[in-house]
């Protein structure tokens, strides 16, 4: 996952072309400072130290899109004033096609008021519903029909007036014949104007609201619910997004739950903004849709942790998968943080498998048993013996490789969970720390001869591979030496 997300986040996006048609608004941030109450009636003073302007509904999903480094081109409504004339030179100054923009009325301009420490005050909202003329549509499909090389749309739906069923429908016509897939972020309880997308993206009150039932966050729910919502509405796809617990994919007759990590929340605004544009991001680059879910589920996180409406960023994306996959790498840990991860996994009700070995010359009877150690359960920690432990057991000569070597391959390796050094000669010391759940040792012993049994609910005798040793391989290279 991580050469494809480095590829794509740095310079590769650029080769896949989106638009995004939907509701267009101004989020206007007022912040500062409340010191007194006013003389006139009793409600604060802000005064003011910082203004600035956001794009916000479909505005916001095109500066993550662009944010990524997809080239954006984008379709609604402004209006012909001073809101307007910030909503185009906002998506000028990012870089995205605001040419798809028609005018008229006036802009959806959000104001907020916020004091100290970003609290929020008051809101003060601006907008009328008005809807596309017929020559209004036919202009933005006629534009989307000649962009070169689309490989998405993206429906964001605010309930502002601009995806009428006609324009929805045509939209989502045009790119099935073009096999161009079309994304919907949905807003009320009619989705007929959605029927065919490819894929729609509600959250739990909007998949409530379009069932007519009320939904908790619980999988069987969401995805009774959720299959019936997408057969109905002819939909490829439905992705349930569900805040702290990540988002659930019904396809076909697959449920798939993508669960989230747990994140500080400082603005849940634009988190399914963020969602959907990523998400739409990498199926348009070819990216399986298992793991698009995944990374727009970890941009969204990432976007929660922010004040305000933000897009994310490709450097930011990248980064954080760098991270998590250099986290996942060092799997060396002490004793003590050793037995705080079993703990941790037992909490998650995973069965934790212990095996143990020198591990010197690393070979396929190794991995033969370290594969099989895994299947015996969720977790898999690998008991080593340091190097003055090897040198005891098999001489001074041993061993061949420095402790920190033996432990890099066994880090390299997916199957392996965790990587303990021991001193002693056995792991007993060691396993009456850990308790694992099944105590997994290869060669010709009964359960009742293992070292440190007693610490385990389960001993199981691993079968050796016949023909590998490293004492065997280590005498082939001295007798070919010799030759």
């Amino acid at each position: 996952m991580l050469n494809t997300v480095r590829t794509l986040c740095e310079g590769g996006f650029k080769e896949f072309p989106t638009a995004v048609v939907g509701d267009i608004m101004l989020d206007h941030y007022i912040y500062g400072e409340v010191n007194r109450i006013s003389p006139e009636a009793p409600v604060p003073v802000l005064n003011v130290k910082e203004e600035k302007y956001i794009l916000g509904g479909a505005g916001n999903v095109a500066m993550n899109l662009r944010g990524l480094g997809l080239p954006v081109k984008v379709f609604g409504r402004a209006g012909n004033d001073q809101a307007g004339d910030k909503v185009v030179e906002l998506f000028e100054l990012a870089g995205i096609d605001a040419s798809g923009i028609w005018f008229h009325g006036e802009t959806i301009l959000k104001t907020r008021l916020l004091g100290g420490r970003g609290q929020q005050m008051l809101r003060i909202d601006r907008e009328k519903v008005l809807h596309p003329s017929d020559e209004e549509i036919i202009g933005a499909l006629n534009s989307i029909v000649n962009l070169q090389g689309l490989r998405a749309v993206i429906l964001s739906d605010y309930s502002k007036g601009t995806l009428t069923e006609k324009l929805c429908a045509g939209v989502i016509n045009l790119c099935k014949s073009k096999n161009i897939p079309v994304f919907v972020d949905p807003k009320g309880s009619d989705w007929e104007r959605y029927r065919g997308a490819t894929m729609v993206t509600p959250n739990l009150r909007e998949l409530g609201e379009v069932s007519n039932m009320r939904i908790s966050n619980e999988d069987d729910l969401i995805s009774e619910a959720g299959s019936a919502v997408r057969a109905e509405y002819g939909l490829d796809s439905l992705l349930v997004t569900r805040s702290d617990r990540g988002a659930t994919l019904i396809k076909d007759n697959l449920v798939h739950h993508e669960r989230a990590r747990m994140v500080d929340v400082y603005d849940v605004s634009g988190a399914g903004d963020t969602m959907i544009a990523t998400v739409a991001a990498f199926i348009a680059a070819g990216t399986d849709i298992y793991e698009s879910i995944k990374l727009a589920n970890i941009a969204s996180q990432i976007v929660i942790g922010k004040v305000g409406t933000y897009p994310i960023k490709a450097f930011e994306l990248l980064n954080y998968i760098s991270e998590v996959n250099r986290l996942n790498s060092n799997k060396l840990f002490t004793i003590e943080e050793t037995v705080s991860k079993v703990a941790s996994w037992k909490d998650n009700n995973e069965k934790v498998v212990f095996t143990n070995g020198c591990f010197d010359v690393f070979h396929a009877g190794h991995l033969d048993s370290l594969v099989r150690a895994k299947n015996l359960g969720d977790r898999l920690i690998v008991g080593l013996n340091s190097d003055d432990s090897v040198r005891r057991l098999k001489g001074s000569s041993r061993p061949v490789n420095d402790e920190n070597a033996r432990a890099r391959i066994l880090e390299a390796l997916s199957i392996v969970d965790c990587v303990v050094i021991f001193d002693e000669d056995t792991p007993e010391r060691l396993l009456s720390f850990l308790t694992p759940d099944v105590l997994a040792k290869g060669g010709d012993y009964a359960p009742d001869q293992v070292v440190g049994r007693q610490y385990a609910k389960e001993v199981v005798i691993l079968p050796i591979l016949e023909g590998y040793s490293t004492t065997g391989i280590l005498r082939k290279i001295d007798d070919d030496r010799k030759m």
